[in-house]
């Protein structure tokens, strides 16, 4: 048939709208999108046929080719994943998940009113500081805190607070860089402090803060390098020295701690990180670090310090711009509520969780995975386990080899690079990674019922 025959079998919209498996689809989503498949469905079979590509004109052909469009259009942009690379906070694929009280607490204030800033003993407003501050405290020993959407937020607003139109100190070897090409020179430009930046990049000493204090400094910054280590002939200056220093000539003392830890890691057999308590105790004037990478929570940037520092801060024009929202509170009211009892964070925090699963834990984790995809996919692949490591992410820990056992899986007849693809495409979609040219699948990061969602999902990527 030649092409024109085939352009005037083309069906109209109308008559495609018309068909019950296309009609039935008004139920799940808006008419306009609908309406948009199928014309885009025509519109590229046509564009087919003029090309010399070939294509199927019929009803039932286009019909399926506006139906798959439709579910395209009709599918959320910001979906769930499996999360199978061994990598904890995993920043693409949305950092630290929510512990089921958060959910909770999050589902309660989102689907009704809420105390978001009402008091109901005065009848009056009230302030939505209160709903983390006296947990933040209490966990840290504070005189003071509060809570901005994210730890860069916590730190422009610390240093416009303390230092805007002043100096602020910071170590040339703590200049780092966060995920974004976010730089914390550009951090502190934008805070309206100029930065002084002493040492080098290995070595920075005491004395050289000490000689760059000028009566028009307004800030000692410490950032910890959360996100990478410099290892061999290097030197840093103390958080303590720093205090002491800062005391002597009347400049607050400020630690970025980054990812944030409120409990000590070494617990678990991973590398000590400074918690914020440890950073209070030292007599830091201020502290910050994220909510949602080794804290556990929600997207946050946590503030603790002195009571005359946290007040100006709360008084800052930034601070309103940068507040949480209701639903950010309400998780991370929840997840702070879980550190009242160190053993029951461990346990109910996910992020916790799953830095704290030991090796032999993870074997057994993994056998189980290895025998699922035996049973779904045959003698289709073969599943081993290996002795691998996992990570925390997330910027955090960047030296940690966390121990855990592996499936490495080699398939019989496709490669595993189109393996990976399928996967990662698939629905649900299953990120995984290649090394040694097997595809690796770390148990760690698996979710409870996630196995078997995976093997079905390996099935699927084999067949095509």
């Amino acid at each position: 048939m030649d092409t024109n025959a085939l352009l005037r079998q083309l069906p109209k919209v109308d008559a495609l709208l018309e068909r019950d498996d296309i009609a039935a689809l008004e139920n799940t989503m808006p008419r306009a999108l609908l309406v948009e498949a199928v014309r885009e469905a025509i519109d590229a079979t046509r564009a087919d046929l003029l090309a010399g590509r070939g294509g199927d004109a019929s009803v039932d052909a286009v019909a399926a080719r506006a139906i798959e469009g439709a579910a395209l259009k009709a599918r959320r942009s910001l979906r769930r994943v499996i999360n199978a690379t061994g990598i904890v906070v995993h920043t693409n694929l949305g950092r630290s998940l929510l512990a089921t009280e958060a959910i909770a607490a999050v589902d309660e204030v989102a689907a009704g009113y809420s105390t978001l800033e009402y008091d109901v003993d005065s009848g009056e407003r009230g302030s939505r500081h209160t709903h983390v501050e006296s947990l933040i405290c209490r966990l840290t020993g504070a005189e003071a805190a509060m809570a901005v959407n994210n730890n860069a937020a916590a730190v422009v607003l610390a240093i416009a607070a303390l230092s805007r139109g002043k100096q602020a100190i910071v170590s040339r070897g703590e200049l780092v860089e966060i995920g974004g090409s976010f730089r914390v020179p550009d951090v502190m430009a934008e805070s309206g402090a100029v930065m002084v930046d002493v040492g080098t990049t290995n070595k920075t000493h005491l004395r050289d803060y000490e000689n760059a204090i000028r009566p028009e400094t307004g800030l000692l910054l410490k950032v910890h390098t959360s996100n990478y280590r410099v290892v061999g002939f290097t030197e840093a200056v103390a958080l303590a020295e720093l205090v002491e220093l800062g005391a002597r000539h009347g400049v607050p003392v400020m630690e970025d701690q980054g990812s944030g830890v409120l409990v000590d890691l070494r617990e678990f057999g991973l590398p000590h990180e400074p918690t914020v308590a440890e950073a209070v105790a030292t007599g830091a004037d201020v502290v910050t670090c994220s909510g949602d990478k080794l804290l556990g929570g929600p997207q946050a940037g946590i503030i603790a310090g002195r009571y005359h520092v946290i007040a100006a801060l709360k008084k800052h024009p930034l601070a309103r711009a940068f507040r949480l929202d209701k639903m950010t509170l309400a998780a991370l009211e929840a997840t702070l509520r879980l550190y009242l009892d160190p053993a029951r964070a461990v346990a109910e925090i996910p992020t916790l969780a799953m830095l704290a699963a030991t090796r032999e834990q993870m074997a057994e984790k993994a056998a189980a995975l290895a025998e699922a995809l035996r049973s779904a996919c045959g003698d289709a692949v073969a599943a081993e386990l290996a002795d691998d490591v996992s990570r925390a992410g997330g910027g955090a820990l960047p030296m940690a080899d966390i121990p855990t056992v592996v499936v490495a899986v080699t398939p019989r007849d496709v490669s595993v690079q189109v393996l990976e693809q399928r996967l990662r495409m698939g629905e649900p979609h299953v990120i995984a990674r290649i090394a040694d040219g097997r595809l690796m699948l770390d148990p760690r990061t698996l979710l409870d019922g996630e196995i078997e969602a995976v093997a079905s999902a390996l099935r699927r990527a084999l067949e095509g």
